[in-house]
């Protein structure tokens, strides 16, 4: 039987494996020296002034929307080609949720389509808007900086894909600084850069909104200050509601070893891109390669577009036709106007969401992906190609 090959794994060695052991040994299992020691190596990584871990990738969005305090009727502008969780909250949250369209080939929102959707849909007053890194790449840090300015609003950069992507080619400019925005919000999840098994990072710049998620965090109470070490505080002050949303100790030393290895991580995934867009770059009559990015890219995702109007096969089957190979792939994403809670039939506004999403698909990468492994993928979709081209 053939190997199966994921379109995302975790890389997991011998010393995370001790790192979890010797964590384990700790007094602490769970918040406790290992969360801040894991939170001050991440803010110092991405240059950061402040980072507060916590239990998902979701819980920092609701972190990051709780520390700009979202009302209700609050509006949020969120591209509409991500993953749900963003809108999914804002929606718990009260907001009234608006999807832009995103430029048909990267699956990203535009600095020129987030204008259009504020005027196509008579926007007055935004309270934030979320950009996001698909695939890992940089997306107009600057341009979007500029608009936060101009309509006075939060900014809020969904960087799942990105840690370890640059906003430029300066040398401490890295995504998650919070240079052009007010927060950043990272994903730990096994498939991801790095992982805690699960778990996220929310990061800024700004000490009131660092202080506000260190709450919101750990249920609404108030931070404690221990300045008399010759007494000890019990007490509990709960300020405001909040959450349990903390990291644990064990996954924080989880987290900071793979830290150790994120340069490595991030050099494999691109070693791993530039071989599929030089042995597929022939291939581009049929479909279209991810362009590469000025700056370095965390490559989270490689994604193709099968170009329909030059195959007579659609985007759904050739799933299939991988999925047989043993091969396992993935669509990024179905857009966020196409589920339940979010219904839009009029997808007049989002023309090039839908000429993205019929046609994207998530080819496998991750750092433990071999040579033999990728000519397996690449030699199906040439096949597939050959047996299925309209010219």
């Amino acid at each position: 039987m053939r190997d199966i090959i994921p379109y995302g794994k975790q890389t997991i060695s011998n010393d995370d494996i001790n790192a979890v052991k010797k964590a384990l040994k700790k007094d602490f299992l769970t918040t406790g020296p290992g969360v801040q020691l894991f939170e001050k190596e991440f803010s110092k990584k991405v240059y950061s002034r402040f980072g507060v871990s916590s239990n998902s990738g979701t819980s920092a969005i609701i972190l990051a929307l709780k520390a700009i305090d979202i009302k209700k009727n609050d509006i949020v502008v969120i591209p509409a080609i991500n993953f749900i969780a963003a809108a999914n909250i804002s929606k718990i949250l009260g907001a009234k949720v608006f999807f832009s369209d995103v430029d048909k080939t990267s699956g990203q929102m535009t600095p020129k389509k987030f204008e259009q959707c504020v005027k196509k849909n008579k926007i007055k007053k935004i309270k934030v808007f979320f950009t996001m890194h698909n695939s890992g790449f940089n997306n107009y840090a600057k341009e979007f900086y500029k608009l936060k300015k101009k309509y006075k609003c939060y900014l809020i950069e969904d960087a799942c894909h990105a840690l370890g992507a640059k906003n430029s080619n300066s040398k401490n400019d890295y995504v998650g600084n919070c240079k052009y925005s007010d927060l950043t919000t990272f994903s730990f999840h096994p498939l991801k850069t790095i992982t805690t098994g699960e778990g996220g990072m929310t990061t800024t710049r700004k000490f009131n909104l660092y202080k506000r998620m260190l709450e919101v965090r750990n249920h609404g109470f108030a931070l404690k200050k221990n300045k008399n070490k010759k007494f000890y505080n019990w007490k509990h002050q709960l300020n405001s509601n909040g959450y349990n949303f903390r990291l644990n100790d064990i996954q924080s030393y989880l987290g900071l070893n793979q830290m150790k290895k994120l340069n490595r991580f991030v050099k494999l995934r691109n070693k791993i891109s530039k071989i599929y867009l030089k042995k597929l770059r022939n291939m581009e009559k049929y479909i279209i390669l991810p362009k590469q990015n000025k700056f370095l890219s965390a490559w989270h995702l490689f994604i193709v577009l099968f170009k329909k109007n030059s195959l007579k096969i659609s985007r759904d089957k050739i799933i299939q036709i991988f999925f047989k190979s043993g091969i396992f792939t993935q669509v990024h994403y179905v857009p966020n106007y196409r589920q339940k809670p979010f219904k839009i039939n009029n997808l007049s506004s989002f023309k090039d969401a839908e000429y993205y999403y019929s046609q994207c698909l998530s080819l496998p990468i991750y750092p433990e992906l071999k040579p033999k492994q990728i000519n397996r993928i690449v030699n199906t979709i040439k096949k597939t190609i050959k047996k299925y081209k309209k010219i």
